[in-house]
């Protein structure tokens, strides 16, 4: 049951909001190999003074903080972050330096919901 949290400087309509959204769930589910019914994603928009990245150059700033079930491979983590980075770059146009990936492992009964908690995660 993870937990996709981007932050951002970046200021989106509702309608890049959605398709951000869509794209972090679509995304998750097919480098994670998982299914999108419990894939929860917050957009939070900050004025520009909020948020600092050391190496960041002139433009806006995202941070997405994935908080996940333990288990999965480096490559499998880091060809998600990759990917995100790409879709923030291509339909956002953050500058790649502006991008950061953030990952949280979790055993699978510390991400529950209402009808169920998490099980450890196998491939």
């Amino acid at each position: 049951m993870p937990y996709l949290a981007l932050d951002t400087t970046y200021t989106p309509t509702a309608s890049h909001q959605q398709d951000c959204t869509t794209a972090l769930t679509d995304l998750y589910t097919e480098i994670m190999e998982t299914d999108s019914d419990h894939v929860a994603v917050a957009i939070r928009a900050h004025p520009d003074d909020a948020m600092g990245l050391g190496r960041a150059v002139t433009g806006p700033i995202a941070v997405l903080s994935a908080d996940i079930r333990r288990g999965r491979p480096f490559d499998q983590r880091r060809a998600f972050g990759l990917a995100v980075i790409d879709w923030l770059h291509a339909e956002w146009e953050i500058p790649r330096p502006n991008l950061k990936i953030v990952f949280t492992e979790h055993d699978g009964d510390q991400l529950m919901g209402a009808t169920r908690v998490g099980g450890e995660w196998s491939p």
